[in-house]
């Protein structure tokens, strides 16, 4: 009897150093097209992939607008950036009508696997906590940032910890683009 190569393996939830746990998910791109993304469309690419609770909230607009306001500099590191929620991709669709067009996709988990297996489903609500993570080219996780849904993300710190990621080398606190490491 063979075994699946861990490369293949499936993870049951996030845990940083290890594979992100797989998903395959339908998604709204572009404002008004539906298409499907999977884990595997973002190896050999860095991810950030974010969790918001709801749409039509209030501060969930003001996240996901200043991801796709900052998008190119997402770009100009090489990183693919990917929200979602618990919401269905129809809802999706009729929220980008009001909010405008993103420069990246929103996906639905609809069935809340997806936030189940990253740890930011609160299960009594059937929505998801602010998440952020960061995937590296080889599918592992590299940060990750769950916290309460009553304030906003930093995408500046967002971008920040991917640049010292990026680096592949040690990074003192507050280290910023530019700076000297502490070496390995």
């Amino acid at each position: 009897m063979q075994s699946t190569p861990p490369s293949l393996q499936t993870p049951q939830e996030a845990k940083i150093g290890k594979l992100s746990p797989s998903f395959h998910v339908e998604a709204v791109a572009d404002g008004d097209k539906f298409i499907e993304v999977e884990l595997k469309d973002y190896l050999g690419k860095w991810l950030v992939l974010f969790f918001y609770p709801l749409d039509f909230t209030f501060i969930c607009p003001t996240e996901i607008t200043a991801f796709s306001k900052r998008y190119d500099e997402f770009r100009a590191l090489g990183v693919e950036v990917l929200g979602g929620s618990t919401d269905s991709k129809h809802s999706h669709k009729a929220w980008l009508k009001e909010l405008g067009a993103l420069r990246f996709p929103l996906f639905s988990d609809l069935n809340k696997s997806m936030a189940r297996d990253y740890g930011v489903l609160v299960p009594e609500e059937g929505t998801a906590l602010r998440g952020t993570f960061i995937i590296d080219p080889e599918g592992i996780l590299k940060y990750a940032l769950i916290h309460d849904n009553g304030v906003g993300r930093s995408v500046t710190e967002t971008l920040r910890v991917l640049q010292a990621f990026q680096t592949g080398d040690l990074c003192p606190v507050d280290w910023q683009q530019g700076e000297q490491t502490l070496g390995k």
